[in-house]
């Protein structure tokens, strides 16, 4: 569905990027931690359907929110540490919706 169909659909501003949210919120992103050399703790970020552009961008603000390093890789955001408390509410705050952690 392009955005001229969307937004004649529903009568919104194409400029409000709705169609971009609802894509966000249909998106199922799993988190799950793995230990790494020395018994480091990896936060994995998984089923990100988005540009490889997109997923670096919000790497970076997840990093950023979170002080913390990270990487992409493969379509997935990697982040130092353990951060399962806090990462399902940073992405649902930016649309998706999170599944269930497995662990």
């Amino acid at each position: 569905m392009s955005g001229d169909d969307f937004s004649s659909i529903t009568g919104l501003p194409e400029e409000l990027n709705i169609e971009d949210d609802l894509e966000r919120s249909e998106q199922q992103i799993s988190i799950r931690v793995d230990e790494r050399r020395y018994g480091k703790a990896m936060t994995i970020v998984e089923g990100l359907d988005l540009p490889e552009s997109d997923v670096s961008d919000l790497a970076s603000e997840l990093k950023s929110q979170l002080a913390t390093g990270g990487t992409v890789d493969d379509g997935r955001i990697e982040l130092q540490g353990d951060h399962t408390n806090r990462l399902p509410d940073l992405l649902e705050e930016r649309g998706f919706t999170v599944g269930a952690t497995p662990g």
